[in-house]
């Protein structure tokens, strides 16, 4: 594994941001995270920096252009390059979660500049550079609420559904390049949002962040290495869909929870 990558983590002050933070700060890889909170934000900075890792932080809202712009700015300038983004941060709208017919059409649009153009607009920014250098990934944490369609979460369900398709059109769209795009879902896990998305009920069935992080881990590694192979094979599919050597296409979505960590 490459040593000294630098990570862009997004919303990573709480919940699955910082446990995957933690994943990547145990092996020494250089971290660059953002949350809107800046006492947790200091706290999970603190609490990473512990470990030796490299870990500079940023207070702000993914949602606002010019945080963002200036966010990846950043990075680019103090660490000169990116090797991952994980599009993290969300906004999980009104709790309780009211039904699309009464949805209030302001809450939905923050719903998307949060999960939709925030996430597109630092992928923006970082690609060219990871092009340049013909290696990289952006990650965009998904959600079953994506596809399935659930009573209450139309709101959010379709801001993932728009960020799965931005994402499954990006790597079609940089195939060959080096870089990737893939689409994560975690699963349900034992948050805070999930659980302001059924407040007053018991979720502690679900698993904790911590117990999700590594299976996401592994499988941005495998990504990792399967864009930089792409691109040394030269294998691209027809409208840019990304395939391995063997001509089968690549994975551009992932379940987290039926990946076992090795």
């Amino acid at each position: 594994m490459e040593s000294a990558r630098v990570w862009i983590v997004t919303g990573a002050s709480r919940g699955l941001g910082f446990a995957l933070a933690k994943e990547v700060a145990r092996r020494q890889e250089t971290l660059v995270i953002c949350a809107r909170n800046v006492e947790k934000l200091v706290r999970a900075a603190d609490e990473l920096r512990a470990t030796g890792a490299t870990v500079h932080f940023a207070v702000g809202d993914v949602a606002d252009r010019e945080f963002g712009r200036r966010f990846i700015n950043d990075a680019l300038e103090r660490f000169g390059r990116v090797d991952v983004l994980v599009n993290n941060a969300s906004l999980l709208g009104p709790s309780p979660l009211p039904p699309l017919q009464s949805f209030p059409l302001d809450a939905l649009q923050q719903i998307f500049a949060a999960n939709v153009l925030g996430p597109l607009f630092l992928a923006q920014l970082v690609l060219p550079r990871m092009i340049a250098e013909g290696r990289g990934l952006i990650v965009n944490i998904s959600s079953d609420a994506a596809v399935g369609g659930y009573p209450g979460w139309g709101g959010y369900g379709a801001s993932k559904a728009a960020l799965d398709l931005i994402t499954h059109t990006l790597a079609n769209e940089l195939a060959g390049t080096g870089v990737g795009a893939v689409a994560i879902d975690p699963g349900d896990m034992r948050t805070e949002m999930h659980q302001a998305a059924f407040p007053g009920e018991d979720i502690s069935d679900r698993p904790l962040p911590e117990e999700v992080a590594p299976a996401i881990f592994q499988i941005i590694e495998k990504e990792l290495t399967g864009a930089r192979k792409q691109r040394r094979d030269g294998k691209s599919g027809s409208l840019g869909e990304a395939q391995e050597s063997s001509g089968v296409r690549r994975r551009w979505r992932y379940q987290a929870q039926e990946v076992v960590p090795s």
